[in-house]
């Protein structure tokens, strides 16, 4: 964003120390600082402290007017910038807190002081230690202040914080998951009373409103206003409703969605009614008139049930479709087995399917000879079926009767003596040796 020409920064910064604890300082010399920046800042005091840069420029300006401070009421100045002698010390200063917060309540329970001390605060130049501690009441603790100032050897500050405060000083996680709002923007501690919880509808149950700190939570006041909004429509003192069927108990109320639940002293379930219907129930009792029930009696135009009943979406499939694919693999097989016209080499691929003689079919079909490949003569086998075969007894002696000649000038028939080799082939040695029989005994 662009800013005017004669436009001067604010030079007002704030800067955060230990805790929840942040202050506004004059920038007189108008140091370029950004937010993270140790800075040296003036004391009331006297000395100098250590601190962080919160925020700069007109954000300073804003938060001074919702914490209602004044720029004529900012005293204190920055010194410079921190330098690493200044940031030694710092935390030099830092280590001895814890040490010096113990032996500190040490002192306080020899002195049997009815406190605690909750943190100590060591000043940036190491000459200044407050303490914060938390009482129920007054406490005199003169005689605490002077043993610490003998044995710590810097001056010593008390200050007695709420506990509030010190749970804003300790930090954690609040219920919510987040860090706790009092350590981190939250400045403004203000009172927090049941009424927050009964106008919002809460349960009373200390164990879940209750904070770290052990008072209610800060952030029941965050909703309150709206809540005290919507209750402005909301009729007061319903806890009855008067009917013929009996009287209705309030047992719930929706503010913001200006619902209201009303049931009966022997019925479980709830009648939930608007705004509107309870204000008029309530305007009939206050006439004398006690309506029929809770809830208007309207007339519904009532439809016809719907009867579910099976129905067949999936794809319109049957519960026989299986049966069906097997019956028709079943005669697919049937008509592979019966061996029709087909081509010899066909007959050859599928010879697992069917292990029957080619003569048995010829037989069968009337003597009608299969078609054979182009170029091969009658009665020759086929090559490729005889492929990996092994070789028949060429030396064994041929049956008496029709030459090897004839058959072929008959047409290629063949005798049953010729398909041996099909036949014999799944038994080889057996097949050899009927053939020698055979052929020893035809001479005779």
């Amino acid at each position: 964003m662009d800013m005017p020409n004669n436009y001067k920064p604010f030079n007002i910064v704030e800067v955060k120390f230990k805790g929840s604890r942040k202050e506004f300082y004059h920038n007189p010399d108008n140091i370029y600082l950004e937010a993270g920046e140790l800075v040296a800042v003036e004391t009331t005091t006297g000395g100098y402290d250590i601190g962080h840069v919160s925020i700069t420029g007109e954000l300073v300006r804003m938060q001074m007017t919702k914490r209602h401070v004044k720029e004529a009421d900012v005293a204190k100045k920055i010194y410079r910038r921190a330098t690493p002698a200044d940031v030694d010390k710092w935390k030099m200063a830092k280590d001895l807190e814890w040490e010096t917060m113990h032996r500190s309540r040490t002192l306080a329970l020899d002195l049997k002081l009815s406190m605690k001390i909750s943190d100590v605060d060591y000043q940036g130049d190491k000459t200044k230690a407050t303490f914060y501690y938390t009482a129920e009441g007054r406490v005199d603790f003169r005689e605490l202040i002077k043993k610490m100032a003998e044995s710590f050897r810097i001056r010593i500050e008390m200050r007695q914080i709420g506990m509030r405060q010190e749970a804003s000083r300790l930090g954690g996680i609040g219920s919510c998951g987040r860090e706790l709002c009092c350590s981190t923007w939250l400045t403004d501690f203000k009172t927090v009373s049941t009424a927050a919880a009964r106008y919002q509808n809460l349960s009373l149950n200390t164990l879940k409103l209750a904070g770290q700190c052990g008072k209610l939570k800060c952030c029941l006041n965050y909703e309150l206003d709206t809540y005290m909004d919507a209750l402005k429509h909301i009729p007061d003192n319903v806890n009855f409703l008067k009917t013929e069927k009996g009287d209705a108990r309030l047992q719930k109320t929706d503010i913001f969605k200006r619902i209201m639940w009303f049931s009966y002293p022997r019925e479980e379930s709830w009648v939930p009614l608007p705004i509107s219907r309870v204000k008029e129930i309530q305007q009939m009792n206050r006439d004398g008139v006690l309506p029929e029930d809770l809830a208007e009696v309207v007339a519904v135009e009532v439809k016809p049930v719907k009867v579910l009943d099976y129905e067949n979406v999936v794809g319109q499939d049957s519960l026989t479709r299986l049966d069906e694919r097997r019956n028709k693999n079943n005669k697919k097989n049937k008509n592979k087995n019966k061996g029709g016209n087909r081509p010899e080499g066909q007959q050859a691929q599928n010879k697992g399917e069917n292990n029957r003689p080619q003569q048995q079919n010829a037989h069968k079909k009337g003597g009608e000879q299969q078609p054979r490949p182009e170029g091969q003569a009658a009665g020759q086998p086929n090559q490729n079926r005889n492929e990996g075969r092994r070789p028949q007894q060429q030396n064994a002696p041929k049956k008496e009767g029709t030459p090897q000649n004839a058959q072929q000038a008959d047409g290629g028939k063949r005798e049953g003596g010729n398909n041996n080799n099909r036949r014999n082939r799944h038994r080889p040695n057996r097949g050899n040796n009927n053939n020698n029989n055979q052929s020893q005994a035809s001479p005779e």
